[in-house]
């Protein structure tokens, strides 16, 4: 079994070198060099333990208002796409009953990160392939601040990563993710 301390720096590695190496969250970069992201690191494998873990996170950032943004990393729950999507389904539920609905919201990575009705080998799919399945819960009122200077529409976001990992292709796109591994 992996150390959390690995997995910790494996995701910090993948967010540094992919997520704003190739700029695919144009707020990623300033939180990073800031030092404001949370690393939660879930061994359990039980679903309610895991969304257990979730509230947690999120009575942590109730009273850490310094932590911009927490990345929950099941580093043994969820191999299955299919089951993880269970568990942001009801982390996204959790919001809604906790109260939470305006304040955090959750996206959401995988290895096998698939968008709906794209093929596995599409390159896009790797804008959301993480070493690991997290769940990054993230602060509604500092996204809004951020978009303030956003000088792009973020409707455009997703588009221009999907066509950035089609042009960059395949086997790029897992190399970068894999060397995050090592």
């Amino acid at each position: 079994m992996i150390s959390t301390e690995n997995v910790i720096n494996q995701t910090r590695k993948w967010i540094t070198d992919v997520v704003v190496g190739c700029n695919l969250c144009p707020f990623a970069a300033r939180e990073m060099s800031r030092e404001t992201v949370r690393y939660k690191v879930v061994e359990e494998i039980a679903e309610d333990l895991c969304l257990q873990a979730f509230l947690d996170e999120c009575l942590y950032l109730d009273g850490h208002p310094e932590t911009e943004t927490c990345l929950l990393i099941f580093s043994r729950a969820f191999p299955g796409f299919m089951d993880y999507l269970d568990i942001v389904s009801l982390a996204e539920e959790l919001i809604e009953t906790e109260g939470y609905e305006g304040i955090y919201q959750v996206a959401s990575f995988h290895p096998d990160y698939l968008f709906e009705g794209a093929p596995a080998n599409d390159a896009a799919n790797y804008t959301n392939r993480s070493p690991y399945p997290m769940l990054h819960l993230l602060r509604e009122k500092s996204i809004e601040i951020a978009l303030e200077y956003y000088s792009g529409d973020p409707e455009d976001i997703p588009i221009r990563n999907m066509q950035f990992a089609r042009e960059k292709g395949l086997i790029y796109m897992k190399m970068l993710r894999d060397n995050c591994l090592k």
